[in-house]
């Protein structure tokens, strides 16, 4: 048994059928022997539209504060992915970058993975017959302590 990761663009879950379809997939990934990690992205263009709203709002937007709001379209979509996966009769469920033990520089914007401890996130997967990760932008906000 393999362990696969896969990553999940916005335009492959921009709607319910695209999210449907993505865990399709991620099934038929489990079903062929695996263990299925995924990174999935915000929902179309919510990560754009969020921006340009941050930006009606402030010209400059914090970048502590931009990062946050950018995690909410991902947070949408990894709790909406989770729910597709149950629906066919899967246990998953979704981790922030945090709880799945991904630590990053705090420079907001640009922060880069530097240390991976999954202990806690093992213990889960155990658990857990299929797993759902939140998406890429989240590991950016977490910072070593």
């Amino acid at each position: 048994m393999g362990l696969i990761v896969q990553k999940y663009g916005g335009s492959s879950v921009a709607d319910a059928e695209g999210m449907k379809r993505v865990a399709n997939r991620i099934v038929a990934a489990k079903r062929d022997g695996n263990q299925v990690v995924v990174v999935v992205s915000a929902m179309g263009d919510t990560t754009d539209e969020l921006i340009d709203l941050a930006k009606q709002i402030t010209p400059i937007p914090s970048g502590r504060e931009l990062d946050m709001l950018l995690t909410a379209g991902e947070r949408i979509s990894m709790a909406l992915l989770a729910m597709a996966i149950t629906n066919l009769g899967h246990e998953a469920r979704s981790f922030t970058g945090s709880q799945a033990g991904v630590i990053t520089t705090s420079a907001h914007g640009r922060a880069r993975i530097i240390d991976v401890t999954p202990d806690v996130f093992k213990k889960r997967w155990q658990k857990v017959q299929l797993q759902s990760l939140l998406a890429f932008k989240e590991f950016r906000k977490i910072q070593k302590m």
